[in-house]
């Protein structure tokens, strides 16, 4: 199995510039590996990569999010 990259860049929503976003330690298992990262112009940014309902879930509300089996 692949490891997710520790970072990514993406374009900010705000003001264009490239935010660089942080795999962040939630667990061992593969089925979500979310992704945080705060722009220069203070614009935090959300990403996450697996299973597509957990990366919903995350995507929808990541300042309470929890990972659960």
């Amino acid at each position: 199995m692949l490891k997710a990259p520790r970072t990514l860049t993406f374009k900010c929503a705000k003001c264009a510039k490239a935010v660089q976003v942080r795999l962040q330690k939630v667990s061992a298992c593969s089925h979500i590996q979310p992704y945080f990262g705060v722009c220069a112009c203070g614009e935090p940014k959300h990403h996450a990569i697996g299973q597509k309902d957990a990366v919903a879930s995350y995507l929808a509300a990541p300042e309470g999010w929890t990972h659960h089996h």
